[in-house]
């Protein structure tokens, strides 16, 4: 289900599954495996620290991974995303106002660092950091809690694989938002409910597909139909920049989480690494 022009795709794909493209073979057996590709413009590699960016009071909470500043900033959390407290039906989302308090019970009123870890103002001019309060990181003891779920950008991607370790197991303990199965992992065949909407998949990658410098993770027999990744060239480069080869996560269950298009089926443009977990093989511990 490659998302291609519509006179070519069918003969693109086709000829994608014979001519599979691998990238250099790395380290995959790391302890946390994360993979994907880059299509932002500008995408850089994720930097080693977390870099100061000063103090400020808390003033007011605006959901649970949004607040308010005395400076008269607004501060985004980076590498989480909180239940919206109004969707498009303006109705709030299952555990949205739970999330806004915990997130108030950390930070409100209190004195907090704040720290970059890639882009620092999003497309609406809020700050997007980590916080600090005293030695505790926010995202993290909120992820732990399971108030609220992670979600990077290729362009913010530090720190992202401990709070992935947090998030797993706070879903296994059903803690939070992950008590309700609203917010479960989707699965190959459930995920075709959710089009059109940002989720977490989990699944087995039955082939790897590319052509020219496009890649594709199959989940089916038939890319017309079933769940697909597309990885985009500036991708590609992250992969190789990590030393991960595609090729050899076929037949590896995988866990991936993306805004879910309807292309041919369902498919997710993943942009950086740290949208796919790579899970345990079968018998392993």
């Amino acid at each position: 289900m490659p998302a291609l022009e519509e006179t070519r795709r069918a003969s693109v794909a086709e000829r994608g599954r014979k001519v599979t493209r691998s990238v250099r073979r790395g380290s995959l057996a790391a302890a946390l495996a994360f993979l994907v590709l880059s299509i932002a413009p500008g995408a850089a590699a994720a930097p080693e620290t977390l870099r100061p960016a000063g103090e400020a009071r808390v003033v007011d909470i605006v959901n649970g991974a949004t607040v308010r500043l005395e400076t008269g900033d607004t501060a985004r959390l980076a590498g989480v995303e909180a239940p919206r407290l109004g969707g498009r039906d303006r109705r709030p989302w299952p555990h949205a106002e739970a999330s806004r308090r915990a997130l108030a019970a950390l930070v409100l009123d209190k004195r907090v660092r704040l720290f970059f870890a890639g882009r620092r103002t999003d497309r609406y001019g809020r700050l997007i950091v980590h916080l600090f309060v005293g030695p505790r990181w926010v995202q993290a003891d909120l992820v732990s809690a399971g108030h609220v779920r992670v979600r990077s950008y290729a362009d913010n991607r530090l720190r992202i694989a401990e709070l992935l370790v947090r998030e797993a197991a706070a879903r296994r303990a059903g803690l939070g938002m992950w008590a309700d199965g609203r917010y479960a992992v989707r699965t190959l065949d459930t995920v075709r409910r959710d089009l059109e909407s940002w989720q977490i998949v989990e699944g087995r990658v039955k082939a790897v597909a590319g052509f020219r410098s496009v890649a594709y993770l199959n989940f089916g027999n038939d890319w017309r139909t079933d769940f697909t990744v597309r990885i985009g060239a500036r991708a590609r480069r992250l992969f190789r920049a990590g030393g991960i080869d595609l090729k050899a996560l076929e037949g590896r269950k995988i866990r991936v989480r993306g805004w879910v298009r309807s292309r041919n089926g369902p498919l997710i443009v993943a942009t950086h690494p740290e949208q796919i977990e790579l899970l345990p093989a079968a018998g392993s511990r």
